[in-house]
């Protein structure tokens, strides 16, 4: 007995941050590069219906171009290897590329490390596209599922977008010990830790990065309009929104989430995401190397990747501010946090540099 299933480009729409990628390709029109500068976060909605709209409008002008149409049946390639299990396909990509992933939660100084490995490597930041360098994309997610949506269908489907975006735009570039480098800030990969070292392969790079979760905080809401008046959380950029995904998905009920601080909203998400890094499979057999927050170390590391690549010059200053005195009355549950956190990778074996971490930076 033989069951067909079929599923069409309906069924499975092409991403709109791809379909943007290469209209930005084909037409020469300038990248969205605004990764690198880290000034402001980008407020959910708005944005959201904004690229749905573009792409809706510029896609037809893509897939009537070889590029877009060559690019676009290798991401339909890839995502059907990714489903089914065609391991032949990711072991060509592998000995092709080689990627090195920045891994850690927003505003842990994961930018400014992915910023400087483009430098290490020879490449401008500033003219690398968000959706090759960020974390944006692909999207990986706790498990969710809806009307005409399955996070994991999606994962796999923007992943396998990713890596055939990888192949147009790094393809041409220098091997290094045989093998083109990929830099990636990747966020996400702590959700879903099994499937990014599948499909990132056994010899990619994690550099994880760690902060003190009050200093965290404190960052999160300068870049995402302040701290509220009432001072409840309240979901407006795209961190918080991956907060208030994290909190629920971890637990926490709609109406508990209503009448949560701040703090203790963003220190439940500090948390759920370090237990997801720690736990979720990205640990197992990897390279780590694991860099607590400061002006030093973050800089320090950045000199050894020039120096690992040949790159001349110095790096580039990474400003550090001191900010957990606006806030002394947190700063005990921030730091029994770090000592939680600290046993819980202890006991997986990972390092956790909880003395530098303290610092506060």
């Amino acid at each position: 007995m033989g069951v067909e299933i079929k599923l069409t480009d309906r069924d499975l729409p092409v991403s709109p941050a791809l379909v943007d990628f290469l209209y930005r390709r084909i037409h020469g029109r300038d990248m969205d590069v605004q990764w690198h500068d880290q000034l402001s976060e980008v407020l959910v909605p708005a944005e959201t219906e904004k690229r749905v709209e573009h792409a809706r409008d510029v896609a037809e002008s893509v897939i009537a171009h070889p590029v877009g149409q060559k690019v676009i049946f290798r991401a339909y390639e890839l995502f059907t290897a990714l489903l089914t299990g065609d391991a032949a396909k990711l072991a060509a990509f592998h000995r092709r590329f080689r990627f090195i992933l920045v891994v850690g939660c927003p505003r842990h100084g994961g930018t400014y490390l992915t910023k400087q490995l483009f430098h290490a490597l020879g490449q401008d930041p500033t003219q690398v596209p968000n959706v090759i360098a960020h974390d944006g994309f692909p999207n990986a997610t706790p498990f969710s599922f809806g009307a005409g949506y399955s996070s994991h269908t999606t994962m796999l489907l923007q992943t396998a977008e990713y890596l055939a975006m990888v192949e147009d735009w790094f393809g041409n570039g220098p091997a290094i010990d045989g093998k083109i480098i990929v830099p990636k800030k990747a966020t996400k990969a702590a959700y879903q830790g099994g499937f990014f070292r599948t499909v990132f392969g056994d010899d990619a790079e994690y550099l994880i990065t760690l902060r003190h979760p009050l200093a965290a905080c404190i960052s999160t809401y300068e870049k995402s309009g302040g701290l509220p008046a009432n001072g409840l959380f309240s979901a407006r950029s795209n961190i918080e929104v991956w907060a208030e995904r994290d909190l629920l998905t971890g637990g926490t009920t709609q109406q508990q989430l209503q009448q949560l601080r701040y703090f203790d909203a963003y220190l439940g998400y500090w948390r759920y995401y370090h237990l997801q890094l720690a736990g979720s499979g990205l640990a197992r057999d990897q390279q780590w190397r694991v860099v607590a927050y400061g002006r030093d170390r973050l800089m320090q590391l950045a000199t050894d990747l020039k120096r690992r690549f040949g790159a001349a010059g110095p790096v580039e200053d990474f400003q550090t501010k001191l900010k957990l005195e606006r806030h002394p009355d947190w700063i005990g549950a921030a730091d029994g946090a770090l000592h939680q956190m600290e046993a819980i990778w202890t006991v997986q074996g990972l390092p956790f540099p909880k003395a530098e971490l303290a610092e506060g930076w």
